[in-house]
């Protein structure tokens, strides 16, 4: 993924919030932000359960969800929800590297991507319209190459 961060660095981030608001890192959620980083890829709750069984057997659904806030509270992980689907996280560099999505509508590959030329020309229109840009996201549908190849 796109600049996401090292475990020791998302750990550190994670211990640091979690003192911060006297709450305690329990090893289940250690276990949670391993499966989570090491998935390299936008994982949903459901998926990242799976990841995490392998893990520790007896951890539940709820407790998955309940980190995953935790983790974007923290500032570890982004919530994305493309198109009507199904929430996905991503972690989070903490420097807010900006990348942007092509999402296959049939198979929900994702790639990240990025585009020096796109970013600027982004910024002139909003200029031209009076805008400062705060933050944005492109996301482009489409049929990956395999779905293109089945079709």
């Amino acid at each position: 993924m796109t600049g996401a961060p090292s475990y020791p660095a998302a750990h550190a981030r994670l211990l640091a919030y979690m003192k911060a608001h006297g709450l305690k890192l329990t090893r289940q959620r250690e276990q949670i932000l391993e499966a989570f980083l090491g998935a390299e890829k936008h994982v949903g709750v459901e998926e990242l359960l799976g990841l995490v069984r392998r893990l520790q057997p007896g951890i539940g659904h709820a407790t998955v969800y309940r980190t995953m806030k935790l983790f974007v509270d923290s500032g570890i992980a982004t919530e994305r929800k493309f198109s009507e689907g199904a929430t996905l996280y991503e972690p989070e560099d903490g420097g807010h590297h900006h990348h942007d999505h092509l999402i296959c509508t049939r198979c929900g590959t994702i790639v990240e991507w990025e585009n020096e030329a796109i970013e600027e020309l982004q910024e002139q229109v909003a200029r031209q319209h009076g805008f400062v840009l705060t933050d944005h996201k492109m996301e482009l549908y489409g049929l990956c190459s395999n779905c293109q190849k089945k079709a």
